[in-house]
C-alpha cells in the first residue's frame, strides 16, 4: 500500500543524493518534499510536522553535514525518525495469566473486525492457546453468521448465546470457563461511522467483561478517518492497542503512519490480506524499512519458516546436491513456493523492488510471469511418473504429447525442462556438493522469475 509514497520518498533521496556535500537550503527543500509526500499519503498534520521537526534537528547537525556521505547520514536520520513514528521498539501482544483472559474487539462496520477476531484467534492457537469467539456483534446478522463461519474454517468455537451484546459477552466467559479455554475474543457491534449509541454499547460490553486487552480494528485504507475513529474509541473505550487491517490494499498509508503517534498507543498486527492466516506482527523498524524501499528480508524468513514445509524443502535440496532431484521434487518446490504468495509481493520485501528503482531486482519485479508458474505445474502434471523421475527419456514425441495435454506449446515444454536442469546446476555449483545448510530452507529457480 506504500508504493506511491516509497516512489515519492525515493525520488526526494535521489536528489539529495546527487549533490554530494550539502547545504541546509538543500535539506531544507527536501524536507518540505518530504512533508508534501506524507500528507499527501493521509498522514495527520501534527504527526508529520513533529517527525520534521526531529529530522530537521538531527539532519542540520554537524555531525551530519560534515560527514563523508551526507545525503546517506540524511536517510539514516529520516529512517530512525520514521521508526519512532511509527512506534519505536516492537511491542509484542502478550496477555496476562489469568484464565481466561478476555480481548475485546472494537470498530465501524467495514473496518475487518470480525475477520481480524477470527486472524487473531487463529494466531494464539498456532501459539498453543485455546481461544473461544463470541460473535456480539448483534446489530449485523451477518457478523454472527461471519464469526462462526470463519471459526468453523480455523477449527475455534463460536458462542452467541442471548440477544443483548452484554449478556452474550458475560455468558461466553462463563462458557469458557467450562470449555478449558483460555482465551475469549469479543466481536463487538459496529456502525457506520463512530456513533453515540455504539460508544454506549461498547461501554457497557467492556465495563461487564472486563477485558484484559480492547483491540480497535482500523482500516487502511480510511486515511485520517482511521485516527479520529482511535480518538473516539480512546475516549469510549479506553481502547490498549491497534489492528490495522487491509494493508495489502492500494490506499496511501496515512493510518499506518499516524495511529501511534496519535494515540501513543501500540499497534500489535496488521492484516495483509483475507485469509485467516493473513495477519503479521507490527514491527515499526521493519515497517519504516519497508516505506523507505529498503525491504523487509527478516518478515519474509519469518513467513517462509510458518508456511512452508522446511523437511521437505530439506530433502528436496539434498536431492538435489545429490544429481538425484527430479521434477516431482520440482513440483513439490513450486507448490511450496506459492504458499508464501504472489512472487510480485514476495519481492517486495527485498531491498530495491520498490517503485521508481533502477536496478536489477526491480526489473525482475516488474518481469515475473505468475502464469509460467502455473503453465509449468499444468507440464509436470501432464507428464508420466517415469518421465516426472527420469526427465531424460522425454523426447520428441513425448513433448508434443505434454503439451498437448497441459494446453502449451512444446517451446514451452522445452523452456520448463531448460529451467529444471538449469536449477540443478545452478544447486551443485552453488555449494559444491556439500550438504545444505541449515536455516533458510533452498529453494530452486521458480518458473516465472526469468
Amino acid at each position: 500500500m506504500f508504493d506511491t509514497l516509497t516512489d515519492r520518498l525515493n525520488a526526494v533521496f535521489k536528489r539529495l543524493r546527487s549533490r554530494g556535500k550539502l547545504h541546509p537550503k538543500q535539506v531544507e527543500g527536501a524536507l518540505g518534499d518530504l512533508r508534501t509526500a506524507l500528507l499527501e499519503a493521509d498522514a495527520a498534520v501534527e504527526v508529520v510536522d513533529d517527525f520534521l521537526d526531529r529530522v530537521r534537528a538531527r539532519a542540520l547537525s554537524e555531525e551530519v553535514m560534515k560527514s563523508l556521505t551526507p545525503a546517506q547520514q540524511v536517510v539514516k536520520v529520516v529512517r530512525g525518525e520514521l521508526q519512532v513514528t511509527l512506534g519505536g521498539e516492537h511491542t509484542p501482544f502478550t496477555l496476562p495469566d489469568a484464565r481466561p483472559a478476555v480481548i475485546m474487539m472494537a470498530g465501524v462496520q467495514g473496518s475487518g473486525k470480525t475477520t481480524a477476531c477470527a486472524k487473531l484467534a487463529r494466531t494464539l492457537k498456532a501459539k498453543g492457546k485455546r481461544p473461544l469467539l463470541v460473535a456480539a456483534d448483534l446489530h449485523r446478522p451477518a457478523a454472527v453468521d461471519q464469526l462462526f463461519t470463519l471459526g468453523s474454517e480455523i477449527g475455534v468455537p463460536v458462542v452467541s448465546d442471548g440477544k443483548d451484546a452484554v449478556k452474550v459477552a458475560k455468558s461466553a466467559i462463563k462458557d469458557a470457563e467450562r470449555r478449558g479455554a483460555d482465551v475469549v475474543i469479543i466481536d463487538t457491534a459496529g456502525r457506520l461511522h463512530v456513533d453515540a449509541e455504539m460508544m454506549n454499547e461498547a461501554r457497557r460490553v467492556r465495563d461487564a467483561a472486563k477485558p484484559h486487552e480492547v483491540l480497535l480494528a482500523c482500516d487502511a485504507m480510511t486515511g485520517q478517518d482511521a485516527v479520529v475513529q482511535a480518538r473516539a474509541f480512546m475516549k469510549g473505550v479506553d481502547t490498549t492497542g491497534f489492528i490495522l487491517t487491509k494493508l495489502d490494499g492500494d490506499a496511501r498509508g496515512g493510518a499506518a503512519l499516524s495511529i501511534t503517534g496519535v494515540t501513543g498507543k501500540p499497534v500489535f498486527f496488521v492484516g495483509t490480506g483475507e485469509k485467516p492466516e493473513d495477519l503479521e506482527p507490527f514491527y515499526p523498524d521493519r515497517m519504516a524499512s519497508r516505506i523507505l524501499g529498503m525491504g523487509d528480508v527478516l518478515t519474509l524468513i519469518e513467513k517462509a519458516q510458518e508456511t512452508m514445509d522446511a523437511e521437505a524443502a530439506r530433502a528436496s535440496a539434498e536431492k538435489m546436491l545429490k544429481a538425484q532431484f527430479t521434477l516431482e521434487d520440482f513440483l513439490v518446490q513450486m507448490r511450496e513456493m506459492k504458499k508464501l504468495g504472489p512472487i510480485q509481493d514476495l519481492l517486495k520485501f527485498l531491498p530495491g523492488a520498490v517503485p521508481g528503482g533502477k536496478n536489477a531486482l526491480q526489473d525482475l519485479a516488474g518481469e515475473v510471469d505468475e502464469g509460467q508458474m502455473a503453465r509449468a505445474e499444468a507440464i509436470i502434471l501432464s507428464m508420466t511418473p517415469e518421465e516426472r523421475r527420469n526427465p531424460a527419456i522425454i523426447g520428441g514425441s513425448r513433448r508434443l504429447r505434454i503439451a498437448g495435454g497441459s494446453g502449451t506449446t512444446t517451446a514451452d515444454v522445452n523452456g520448463m525442462l531448460k529451467e529444471f536442469e538449469l536449477a540443478k546446476k545452478m544447486m551443485r555449483t552453488m555449494f559444491g556438493g556439500k550438504r545444505m545448510p541449515k536455516g533458510f530452507p533452498g529453494m530452486p529457480k521458480i518458473p516465472g522469475i526469468s
